[in-house]
């Protein structure tokens, strides 16, 4: 069993906050750990706003409790009338998170029976106590580096294993590939994203984040290979035409990598295309279909190409030292 960093956070924080309140000798101390428990976030940019949600909160549940309690009284069913009130209100101010945060001071005030300055002034260093413990415990989050990394590489071992599988059934018609790597690569590209949201979000200063660039490229390159299939089922078999696009499908795939160097596999797209413009014109509707088939082929190609090339290899950090190779 995996223990993760936001569990360790809360295990460390609560006591702390629960200490520190208990030392000042405040009632209902163990509330502070409480709220610590509550305001732990995977995230600082959460953290932060999930502490002004619940400070917020707390402070108008403590005015809904003042005026609530001391003018009908203390009775569950007043409990009930100033909720119906109350979490309107919250949602109206946008800090619904708050809520159950808000709560825990309600049944403080409701359970002391009473209301007086130095009492609310106790749960209000609880409040500061609780959340501020979390706010700062939460200021520690661990990189994301590693596994973005390790999602980059998965998903450049997929997009080679398609390539060469597309470059197998131009070259042999092999049908053996179910396609499931297709699937594979748009699961690790939902992950992939997913961390990127979550490191930018441990970032405030952050606007851009260098893997996000990158990640959105392969998603569309993705599509543009999925795009593909049908046009490559439907190529001649084993003709000169086929063979080379196969063999450049193959330089593709045994090159996939972050690097940037597009526009050398552009320039031989840019021969291929001239190469089968030198052939014979298509004398049957069959010929006329495929030549239609294989330069809608060659525009995807290229589009997928010129994806790679307007990607800033810069944003993302190299992973290999090897001499840059493309895709």
């Amino acid at each position: 069993m995996k223990i993760g960093s936001r569990t360790i956070k809360t295990a460390i924080g609560t006591p702390i906050s629960i200490s520190i309140a208990q030392v000042l000798g405040l009632t209902n101390f163990v509330s502070a750990g409480i709220l610590t428990i509550l305001c732990i976030q995977p995230s600082r940019k959460r953290s932060v706003l999930s502490a002004w949600h619940r400070f917020l909160a707390c402070v108008v549940a403590a005015l809904f409790s003042v005026t609530f309690f001391e003018l009908i009284g203390y009775h569950p069913l007043v409990i009930g009338i100033m909720l119906a009130f109350f979490i309107p209100v919250t949602v109206w101010l946008k800090v619904t998170p708050g809520i159950a945060t808000s709560s825990v001071i309600i049944l403080n005030l409701y359970s002391a029976g009473y209301l007086s300055f130095s009492f609310l002034t106790e749960q209000f260093f609880i409040i500061i106590i609780g959340i501020g413990t979390a706010l700062l415990v939460n200021l520690y989050m661990p990189s994301l580096e590693t596994q973005l990394k390790q999602k980059q590489d998965e998903l450049e071992h997929y997009f080679q294993i398609i390539l060469n599988e597309i470059a197998l059934y131009i070259r042999d018609k092999n049908e053996n590939w179910d396609g499931k790597e297709l699937q594979i690569c748009e699961d690790v590209l939902q992950d992939a994203m997913d961390l990127v949201l979550l490191d930018k979000e441990n970032h405030l200063l952050r606007n851009k984040h260098p893997y996000r660039d990158y990640f959105h490229m392969r998603n569309k390159q993705l599509e543009l290979l999925e795009r593909m299939l049908p046009l490559v089922s439907r190529l001649p078999n084993r003709d000169s035409i086929s063979i080379k696009i196969a063999s450049f499908f193959e330089k593709l795939g045994d090159n996939v990598h972050p690097g940037n160097t597009a526009s050398l596999y552009l320039d031989e797209l840019d021969e291929l295309r001239k190469t089968f413009d030198r052939e014979e014109l298509p004398k049957t509707q069959e010929e006329f279909e495929t030549r239609a088939n294989l330069f809608r082929l060659l525009h995807e190609i290229e589009d997928y190409l010129l994806l790679k090339k307007k990607f800033k290899k810069s944003d993302v950090p190299e992973k290999r030292t090897k001499k840059d190779r493309n895709k």
